[in-house]
């Protein structure tokens, strides 16, 4: 297990991090002693993210811009490193889902998970190697997969995981001799706004199911004391954020020699998500 100093003097990029699994992953990063800068699209959430993770004991800062830009998605890691030094650890979380059948699906919703379940992620990992190489660092390249991307038939979103798998499996290859390791950690049904996009009735029944009264429409986010009451109250088929968090913490602070490649965390019973 790590201790509250097991990443001091490190400095981790974590994209998607304004709530949710990015957020629990930089509170937990930041607790061991890591310099985390957080990226995501909404400035408030993003400070509110950063305050939780100073307040774990680490040093936090949130960079507000748009990672389907590969620009920006480089000019991060760039600021991470300038303002470090360094660059230990590079978490690829960012993900979106729109659900619908290919048959009626929007090409541009489809784009949008192309440019950022895919795209950004081999920016991210092409930048951060690129980075981690130039200081010599014993780095990690994280990517946050999906139990989706294991199963057939699991729509567009489905088909940006499998891609995920396999862009992280040719990568560990490429990076054998160098002292960076590549971990896929692939989360089952985790209680985070993730679902913000899926059909209202179907949230609306998760949430009556589990005891739960909460308005919801379609693109909207369920307050963080709503999000906590369905971790605790689903525990049984909803993993939570810290749960995918403590993986990635456990991954990152094993000895460089190991490489912890593939981790499915999922809660104890199967729960199906839409695609």
């Amino acid at each position: 297990m790590a201790d509250n100093s097991s990443l001091a003097g490190r400095t981790a990029v974590i994209t998607g991090a304004s709530s949710g699994i990015g957020r629990a992953i930089a509170v937990r990063l930041a607790q061991a002693g890591a310099h985390v800068f957080l990226a995501g699209r909404s400035a408030s959430s993003l400070s509110e993210a950063a305050a939780a993770a100073q307040a774990a004991g680490g040093k936090a800062t949130p960079i507000t811009g748009d990672i389907r830009d590969p620009g920006q998605v480089r000019a991060l890691v760039d600021q991470a490193t300038k303002d470090t030094g360094r660059l230990d650890i590079m978490v690829n979380n960012a993900g979106v889902e729109f659900p619908s059948s290919i048959v009626d699906g929007d090409p541009e919703r489809w784009r949008a998970m192309l440019e950022t379940n895919v795209l950004a992620l081999l920016v991210g990992s092409q930048a951060a190697v690129r980075a981690m190489r130039a200081c010599g660092a014993r780095g990690h390249i994280v990517n946050i997969s999906s139990v989706a991307g294991r199963r057939e038939a699991s729509g567009v979103y489905g088909a940006t995981k499998w891609a995920v798998n396999a862009i992280a499996t040719s990568l560990r290859k490429e990076l054998e001799n160098d002292t960076i390791r590549v971990v896929n950690i692939i989360p089952g049904a985790v209680a985070t706004n993730f679902a913000r996009n899926f059909p209202p009735e179907f949230v609306a029944n998760i949430l009556q199911s589990l005891g739960i009264k909460q308005d919801f429409k379609a693109g909207a986010t369920l307050p963080a004391e709503v999000l906590d009451r369905v971790a605790s109250a689903g525990r049984q088929i909803l993993a939570s954020a810290d749960d995918i968090a403590r993986a990635v913490l456990f991954a990152v602070t094993q000895p460089i020699e190991l490489n912890i490649f593939e981790m499915v965390v999922r809660p104890q019973r199967e729960f199906a998500l839409p695609s």
